[in-house]
Parts: C-alpha cells; structure tokens; sequence
C-alpha cells in the first residue's frame, strides 16, 4: 500500500508519498510517470493539498441498502449521480466557513471517494481495476434545506457547491481493497457515522464501469461513493468533522458557523 499527497513548499507545488511524517518527493506526474527524487520533506513544513485537482466531482445518491431502508427507498437499477464543482475542494486541516448567502441546515456526509487514474471510456468492470488510481476520504457536505427548496427542481448542484462544501484527503491510497473497509464520521469527538463498503449498492468496480458509459472519466477525476445512516447537522459553532477510512488515514476539517451581528 502507498499514500500519495499533493503539497506546497517553498511556494512550488509537489507531491510524493508519505509513511507518518516523511514525505518523499517524486518528479513527473501523480498519475504517470514518475520517479523519487530522493529528496524528503516533513509534515510540519509543507502545507498540505487536496491530493489531487479532479477535473470533475461525481456523487452518489441512494448507493447503500441501508440507507435506502431506512427512508424506505427502492434500490435503483442504475447509479443516480449529481456533479459538484471543483471549486467546493477542500485540503485536510481546512477551515469550512457557513456561506454568507445561506442560513439553514448544513450537514456532514462521510464517504470513501475513487480517484481516477487512467483514462476510462465504455470500459468493463473486469477493466476497471486498471483505471482507479486509488481511494481517499471525502466529507460530501451539503446545504440540506436548499436540496429540494424548489419543488420542481432539485437542486443538487448548488447545496453540494458552496466554497469549502468538498474537503477529501488528506492522501490517495492505492493496494487496497475497497471490499474490506468501512467509513466512520465523528462529529466533535462522537462517532456518528460508522458503515461498510459492503453495504454499497454498486461497488466501486461497477460503479465506475457504469459512469464510464456515461462520461468518459479521467485521471484526477474523484467519484464519491454516497453515504449511509448517520448524516446529521452541524449546529456548534465550530464543529469539528472527522472522516476514518482504515488505510487511508484520517480526514479532519472544521465547519465554523457565521458570526451574529
């Protein structure tokens, strides 16, 4: 298993590979040819990026039985998928702030998000393997009263948006098996969310299969994967969010509310 992470020193930005606090940096592309360069960086003195910068970001709606259960939805027979924008990404350690423009609920979602890392166009499931990079954390947040605000039109799109709403990291692992894992959330040092990938309606292989049908998929793209029970508000002032992948590490922001006048 290897953990790659994107960084800025010195102004310049890199990536490489990480094992606890060392860094070893890599000269080429993430996602092609690359080498070590044999220099090491810490943790402490680099600031830590997304780990990558995805053309596109697809989430998952309705991808876990248990879920779909508990607000007694059927099963779909193909992935429903909304896209979000590339500027909601945000790095490990960020600090979310409430959007000015928006005053009502603000929810967490933790989810296992696939990174791409091979171009993908009409390919088989069996082929899918070839073409995922590898897996990372994502808190898939949302502006929960704006979803369905107008009821002739969901708004997807603009409630999974706002600056800040994407946070995923704080590195790509690759040499896992998705099938073994499970993702927790805790929400200011209570766990709220704790799910296998199991329980995923269309796992990761097929999923990204499927959406390749769709739309071709390329390197950098990030596909997060829905969520199951457990979604819930962030009603502190600040709300520290926490998304636990085994393997992957951990992912940690902060949702801080807007100050009253």
């Amino acid at each position: 298993m290897t953990k790659w992470v994107r960084f800025r020193a010195d102004g310049a930005i890199g990536f490489g590979t990480i094992a606890h606090s060392d860094i070893a940096v890599h000269d080429g592309e993430m996602f092609g040819a690359n080498t070590p360069t044999g220099r090491t960086l810490q943790l402490g003195d680099i600031e830590l990026l997304a780990p990558c910068a995805p053309g596109k970001i697809i989430g998952l709606w309705n991808n876990f039985h248990a879920l779909a259960a508990k607000l007694n939805q059927s099963i779909p027979p193909e992935p429903l998928y909304f896209l979000k924008a590339t500027t909601s990404v945000a790095a490990h350690g960020a600090v979310v702030n409430r959007p000015a423009s928006y005053d009502g609920k603000v929810v967490y979602e933790g989810e296992l998000g696939i990174v791409i890392g091979k171009r993908a166009s009409g390919i088989s499931e069996a082929e899918a393997a070839a073409h995922i990079f590898g897996y990372t954390c994502v808190n898939d947040i949302t502006a929960a009263d704006i979803l369905n605000r107008d009821p002739s039109f969901p708004q997807w799109a603009r409630a999974k948006s706002f600056d800040g709403f994407g946070p995923f990291g704080p590195a790509i692992a690759t040499g896992l098996d998705p099938a073994t894992m499970s993702i927790r959330t805790l929400l200011n040092g209570a766990e709220r969310q704790n799910y296998p990938v199991a329980d995923m309606v269309f796992q990761p292989h097929k999923l990204v299969s499927l959406l390749s049908h769709d739309m071709t998929l390329e390197p950098g793209d990030l596909i997060c994967c829905g969520t199951s029970v457990g979604v819930g508000v962030m009603k502190e002032a600040v709300n520290s969010v926490t998304i636990a992948i085994e393997g992957i590490g951990e992912l940690h922001n902060e949702f801080r509310q807007a100050a009253k006048a």
